[in-house]
């Protein structure tokens, strides 16, 4: 992973932590589906915007274009999202960021059965493990209330949505720009979203559905759209064409730190030991994940005599 890969890795991590707090907080006025959809119909739209502007090629052409919106529009943007909205209506954000760990323990699985490319050793797989348990320490989770089984079980299949989108997203014989393929991507998804309102009960479209919203419920829904939707996506597929599915699924080890310190400065949600313990396991699974890389450049770097090149992975 090269310096920008990783700083767009803790980047993105950083606005997707803000973005669980701001869904739970649009779901006051918007019913979760409907929520998706419009959020990925304002992303898509201000994607397009982009690609109008620079004047980039917008029209797919053949399978290399076509396979990662399809893939990434269906499961990604469309499946995920209507499954994890459903499931924040009955567990905290908090505890929705963190049951989507299960997508760095999934993913290895997904590409041994898809013959991906991409590969974990052992030290690997054990960071994995140490930063689940890490993500499960920051939930406190309670084995004797059921109360939030539903929604819970709702967030764990959105996580199992994201791993197959993931693995299945791959732009190698693409022919679009990296915007344009995004652009498209979040408006397969929107009109999947859109389609699931006519069919799910509770769920609406119609201007009914925006004017009885609060205002600072179509503020959140504006920021979801533009922040973590438009720019958060672009920058997501690009990290996950360059790292592959299973690097690039340890985001979900790295968004709940982020989003319960966005808690605990704008919402004034209090910060429990155990979230503290959580994000020093969090890191030691970085460590352990990334072990290989480092390891190699720290004998690269002692036989050559020359500085650490965070790059050369």
């Amino acid at each position: 992973m090269s310096r920008s890969d990783a700083a767009l890795f803790v980047g993105i991590a950083a606005v997707w932590g803000t973005a669980f707090v701001a869904t739970k907080a649009a779901l006051d006025s918007f019913p979760p589906v409907t929520l998706a959809a419009l959020r990925f119909s304002l992303a898509a739209l201000a994607l397009f915007a982009v690609v109008f502007a620079a004047r980039k090629r917008w029209i797919p052409s053949g399978r290399g274009d076509w396979l990662p919106i399809l893939a990434g529009g269906a499961f990604n943007i469309g499946l995920h999202h209507a499954l994890l909205f459903a499931g924040q209506q009955y567990v905290s954000a908090a505890l929705a960021a963190t049951l989507l760990g299960l997508v760095p323990v999934a993913t290895p699985i997904f590409t041994r059965l898809s013959n991906h490319d991409d590969s974990l050793s052992v030290t690997g797989a054990v960071g994995i493990l140490v930063g689940f348990l890490s993500v499960v320490l920051m939930a406190q989770l309670d084995p004797t209330d059921l109360s939030a089984s539903v929604g819970a079980g709702l967030v764990l299949a959105s996580a199992l949505a994201w791993v197959l989108g993931a693995v299945l997203t791959r732009e190698d014989d693409a022919t679009l720009s990296p915007v344009s393929l995004q652009a498209w991507t979040l408006l397969v998804g929107a009109l999947l979203l859109a389609l699931a309102t006519l069919a799910l009960p509770g769920e609406s479209l119609t201007p009914a559905a925006l004017s009885s919203a609060s205002t600072d419920a179509l503020g959140w829904l504006v920021y979801l759209a533009l922040i973590p939707g438009a720019a958060g996506f672009f920058a997501y597929f690009r990290l996950l064409d360059r790292i592959g599915p299973i690097q690039a699924g340890l985001l979900e080890y790295a968004i709940p730190p982020f989003a319960a310190l966005f808690g605990f400065f704008v919402l004034q949600e209090s910060l429990a030991e155990t979230t503290v313990v959580g994000f020093f396991g969090v890191f030691v699974a970085f460590l352990l994940v990334k072990s290989d890389s480092i390891v190699a450049a720290l004998a690269r770097h002692r036989e050559r005599g020359e500085p650490v090149d965070s790059r050369s992975d």
